[in-house]
């Protein structure tokens, strides 16, 4: 027997496990650490397809800075102290740097968030901004998308003379992966404008996903290239882009060009956090990574995506998923009042929310499998998703056979398993 640790929110529960029965798959970090200021300062000395910063941001420029919110672990408090002290030894008044966070429809960040993401010194010392896609007077139309949607991005884009992109790189079960140019659209983007991106993963003549749109998936990809487009025509000055560990410091940092920079990450990420499997198993233990991972259900379903890589269909997956901050939308069970998915699949259609197409992807998986989910949500609220609450995991399995074999995915949202005949992971 042996014994690992899941995360939980900002707990850890262990799980007494026997290692013939069950096989863990964990991202491929066997030579990763935490890097030092100088290690980072040195990836910024030698960016990726673009000038250096010191070449680029001159005296007289105004710089807004992009971070994401709390909802990410980015490495951002120890990159953007770094950033910020750098603009300033450059001859930048930090009277003309702002942060800006791009929350898309997320709720705002809240003040002790905004510490953690920044360090107390630099969310009190720099000027920062919230964004909120509903507010109309923050948007302005930059363009229009391929069918006529109106691009609206928040008007600081183009009140500042640079942007600098901050980020993580991750698995993204639609847009492939996140970071880089989803920093601006869904970022930073109006609630319309996130809409008509979004809305290209689903197809609604054939029904399901659209082709190529799926995770670890970039290259024809409609939505990533939906978001790349309003990126381009912000053009970033620069951009950082991290890969963090389990405690969500950065271990990889990748400067430089905002499209260039990104996707060398997502090469890198996908390498080191996919895994290949023979097989689909009938059970399969996935934990978020605790916080802030699991920080609500629209977040932690993700997690949930990468179990369904892993398991057969009609098979169990024990989600382990906290929720402190609920559900993430307080209309987001609303769209589970269908019969089933393919309900909500019309539904969609006919009046697009991009929640209802997180609602849509979750029940998709509890018509596939048997969803056992460890959480603070209530019963009735897991009952409404199709899944069932437990109170632990040895619950989950009280009805598996012993003789069941699966797998433990302790950073369900980071690693990605491919099985032989997935079409996933395509770069």
């Amino acid at each position: 027997m042996s014994i690992i640790q899941l995360g939980y929110g900002q707990s850890k529960i262990d799980f007494d496990y026997d290692d013939a029965r069950f096989e863990v798959l964990a991202p491929n970090q066997a030579n990763a650490h935490s890097l030092s200021d100088t290690e980072i300062n040195a990836a910024l000395d030698a960016p990726i397809d673009c000038p250096s910063l010191a070449d680029q941001i001159v005296t007289g420029d105004t710089l807004l800075i992009v971070v994401s919110d709390a909802t990410r672990a980015t490495g951002s408090a120890q990159i953007v102290n770094l950033l910020v002290r750098r603009l300033i030894e450059n001859g930048i008044a930090a009277g003309d740097i702002a942060i800006i966070f791009a929350t898309g429809i997320h709720r705002a960040v809240r003040p002790g968030e905004k510490a953690q993401l920044l360090t107390s010194f630099m969310a009190q010392r720099i000027r920062t901004i919230d964004h909120d896609a509903y507010d109309p007077s923050q948007m302005m139309q930059i363009g229009t998308m391929k069918r006529g949607e109106p691009i609206e991005i928040n008007r600081a884009l183009k009140e500042f003379s640079k942007v600098i992109l901050t980020g993580g790189v991750g698995f993204h079960y639609f847009a492939g992966f996140t970071g880089g140019r989803k920093s601006i659209c869904p970022g930073l983007a109006s609630a319309r404008t996130i809409e008509a991106t979004h809305m290209l993963a689903l197809d609604f003549e054939r029904g399901g996903r659209r082709e190529d749109v799926g995770t670890g998936l970039l290259d024809g990809n409609a939505v990533s290239e939906a978001c790349e487009h309003v990126a381009n025509l912000i053009n970033p000055a620069f951009s950082i882009s991290t890969i963090v560990d389990e405690q969500g410091h950065a271990e990889k940092v990748y400067a430089g060009h905002w499209r260039a920079a990104h996707r060398r990450a997502c090469e890198e990420y996908l390498s080191t956090h996919s895994q290949n499997i023979s097989e689909k198993r009938e059970v399969v233990i996935v934990s978020c990574g605790g916080a802030p991972y699991d920080i609500n259900m629209i977040q932690a379903h993700k997690a949930l995506d990468m179990a369904a890589h892993a398991c057969a269909d009609g098979g169990t997956i024990v989600f382990l998923a906290e929720c402190a901050d609920g559900l993430g939308r307080d209309d987001f069970l609303k769209w589970f009042d269908v019969k089933d998915s393919r309900a909500l699949e019309v539904r969609l259609c006919e009046g697009y929310e991009v929640n209802g197409q997180t609602a849509w992807a979750l029940m998709t998986k509890a018509e596939r499998f048997r969803v056992r989910i460890m959480t603070d949500l209530t019963s009735e609220q897991c009952a409404r998703m199709r899944m069932n609450r437990v109170k632990s995991i040895n619950e989950a399995l009280a009805n598996v056979s012993p003789n069941t074999r699966g797998y433990i995915l302790p950073r369900g949202a980071a690693l990605l398993p491919v099985a032989r005949s997935s079409n996933s992971a395509r770069t």
